[in-house]
């Protein structure tokens, strides 16, 4: 028998019936086109999504009326590549830097769509390889978390064949290398991954207990262009290290675990296609938003308390 992971997020998160995952979801199938499918307070730059092969991606995990639309353009540039992916790994977060990584043990999580299988064989093999990096422990999740289980709908609309591998990294320098490790334990199945990150940015104001900038349109502000972008900047120039400490001292990150896992996945990806010619860890945004501009859009004031939203990708 079949154990089934069941989802465990209530209504509201995102839609709960196929029709309305659809209609959301149908106009993020084409992103290259002029038109991006995001809303009009999101800064999209549709055209790093003509790059072909783009094999990884961090996208936000709130409910998708906040977030959604940022989520869908992640998912959506990953999916140019679903007829050459076997298994979507999906790294989420929500761990402090001393915690062990997380593994979804079970044979198959549910989702509106139907069920997602778990890659069992590959699973298995990476966590014999996570044996060796120093001061990284693993075990399973059992726990009740958004940052994966709300992009699961997207994966299985987008990659319908596809098989999962459900994982959480702790903010550690440490998802960095379990990052290349499970690029390496694809190479070794000859297993064609796509790797799906998971992270919000600034949680901003009371309800965060972090406004250094009090409220309103400066607050909003600083968060944007400043503490949001400082924390982009890192991602874009491929710097690891200070990705972590941005994360951790400036508050502009919940998850970035899992960024560092996608990053180490990354580099490890283009060493073995590049030779190391372009072995790097650098992504590129390629859409930002908040929730106090959704809010804004239907009419209500700058909330006193938001939550910064980014899509990057990263291509061979």
């Amino acid at each position: 028998m079949m154990n089934l992971r069941k989802s465990c997020l209530p209504p509201g998160w995102y839609p709960q019936n196929t029709s309305k995952i659809d209609d959301f979801l149908n106009s993020y199938k084409y992103l290259d086109k002029k038109t991006t499918g995001s809303k009009e307070s999101a800064i999209a730059r549709p055209e790093i999504l003509k790059t072909s092969g783009i094999f990884a991606a961090v996208a936000p995990h709130a409910g998708w009326y906040y977030s959604g639309n940022i989520a869908a353009q992640a998912v959506a540039a990953l999916a140019g590549l679903s007829d050459q992916c076997d298994t979507v790994a999906v790294i989420g977060g929500h761990l402090p830097g001393n915690a062990p990584c997380l593994i979804m043990m079970e044979d198959a999580v549910s989702t509106p769509l139907g069920n997602l299988e778990t890659d069992d064989e590959l699973r298995k093999k990476f966590i014999v390889g996570l044996r060796n990096i120093p001061g990284l422990k693993t075990t399973e999740d059992r726990y009740n978390d958004n940052t994966v289980e709300v992009l699961l709908p997207m994966i299985k609309y987008f990659f319908p064949h596809a098989r999962l591998l459900w994982l959480r990294f702790p903010a550690d320098m440490v998802s960095f290398e379990a990052g290349k490790t499970l690029a390496k334990t694809a190479v070794s199945l000859d297993r064609k991954l796509l790797v799906l990150g998971s992270t919000d940015l600034t949680h901003y104001g009371s309800n965060y207990g972090f406004s250094p900038k009090g409220i309103g349109k400066e607050a909003l502000d600083w968060v944007k262009n400043i503490n949001d972008k400082r924390f982009i900047d890192a991602v874009e120039a491929g710097d690891p290290k200070t990705v972590l400490e941005r994360a951790d001292k400036e508050c502009s990150s919940c998850s970035a675990g899992a960024v560092l896992g996608v990053m180490g996945f990354a580099e490890e990806v283009r060493l073995n296609k590049k030779s190391g010619a372009n072995a790097n860890s650098a992504g590129k945004l390629i859409s930002y938003s908040t929730s106090a501009d959704v809010s804004m859009e239907n009419g209500e004031d700058i909330p006193n308390s938001f939550v910064g939203y980014g899509a990057f990708v990263w291509s061979y």
